[in-house]
């Protein structure tokens, strides 16, 4: 009896959606919400076009609309409907604009300020909520130029000690490990913050990136799958190609599948086929029990090895004028900074090796 009452209360929400002709959206990203009328006739390509043109964004290429539908997520297909696609049915209708493929070279690909600090805020989220492991001295180092951005130039009149107390800055695993209280690692940061002086808030945010980018866990997105043998294991879909893994060890893969030594990658009654470039080695299958997943993980496959594809061509004119118009732009952002720049040393002295003692488990 309750089914058939929520189930009428569905079909009913449906038909009084249908009949308005707009409906509401509300966009988080990770620096603030918008909210966003549309029409019912949109495709998701025209409000995911709008965002990006509110944020103003170019590099459009890297992001997606992101939803959540019962315990996994989706993204907002551009050639369909918003309202006949899976996505919540209250309004407003909540999606996340977020990166959906990441770059190899995070320096040599952002082109746009705006890009980059869209990154640097999804990055830094991931490692403070340790999605993407980061060693101990990669974390002072890292928070030091999270620092930077946040507060520019470090001052010692200014920036006392306890300035940071409020700050979320390390990962809560680096942050027991260690047998230092709250003053000692904030005295670590500043160390290394007092290092990166003259640098501007997106030259702090790229050194966090090209960073970030070594970490094992960057920009790989992992699914649990069964091979043939119906053993589990876990596949990791990024920027450079396919990697498997055990299911107790993200950061090292058993084997790995370049973008360029796959022949193709097909997909049928809910199993993959890796081939490879070379006959000689042996096609890998498996499977994830979810139709939904598999979905999720060919649109993964396809829009990184198409990304992988056209960063080995020639720029097109669009990015060529993107690139030759931020340079002119960081220049004299540079020349601003060096004519504010005090001549004297820094304040604080400090390695930006961000050495630390022995941890508990050493």
């Amino acid at each position: 009896m309750a089914s058939a009452i929520a189930a009428k209360l569905m079909a009913l929400s449906t038909l009084r959606r249908k009949q308005a002709k707009n409906f509401t959206v509300r966009i988080c990203t990770m620096e603030s919400d918008l909210e966003f009328s549309c029409e019912v006739k949109w495709k998701g390509k025209d409000l995911f076009d709008l965002v990006c043109r509110t944020l103003g964004l170019r590099e459009t290429w890297f992001f997606g609309l992101q939803y959540e539908i019962k315990d996994t997520v989706a993204w907002l297909k551009m050639d369909k409907k918003v309202l006949d696609q899976e996505v919540p049915k209250e309004e407003p209708i909540i999606l996340h604009f977020l990166a959906k493929f990441y770059p190899e070279d995070a320096e040599e690909e952002l082109v746009q300020d705006a890009t980059q600090h869209l990154f640097f805020l999804q990055v830094k989220n991931k490692i403070l909520e340790e999605e993407i492991h980061c060693p101990p001295e990669a974390s002072v180092l890292l928070a030091s130029y999270a620092v930077h951005a946040k507060y520019g130039d470090y001052d010692a009149k200014l920036h006392k000690p306890g300035f940071l107390s409020q700050e979320e800055l390390l990962p809560k695993r680096v942050f027991n490990l260690y047998q230092m209280t709250a003053e000692m690692w904030e005295e670590r940061i500043t160390a290394c913050y007092a290092e990166h002086r003259g640098r501007t808030r997106d030259e702090a945010e790229m050194e966090y990136l090209k960073i970030a980018q070594d970490l094992d866990m960057y920009g790989v997105n992992y699914f649990f799958i069964r091979n043939k043998k119906g053993t589990d294991l876990l596949l990791g879909v990024d920027a450079l190609g396919l990697h498997i893994y055990e299911p107790h060890n993200r950061l090292t893969p058993k084997c790995s599948f370049p973008w360029n030594e796959i022949r193709n990658i097909s997909y049928s009654e809910k199993e993959f086929a890796i081939k490879p470039l070379y006959k000689k080695t042996n096609v890998f299958k498996f499977n994830s029990s979810r139709l939904r997943v598999n979905k999720l993980i060919l649109q993964l496959c396809i829009g990184n090895h198409d990304l992988f594809v056209r960063r080995r061509r020639v720029d097109c004119l669009e990015v060529q004028q993107m690139k030759a118009q931020a340079k002119e732009e960081r220049a004299r952002k540079q020349r601003g900074v060096s004519d504010h720049a005090g001549d004297g040393p820094s304040p604080v002295s400090g390695q930006s090796q961000a050495d630390l003692p022995p941890s508990r488990l050493g």
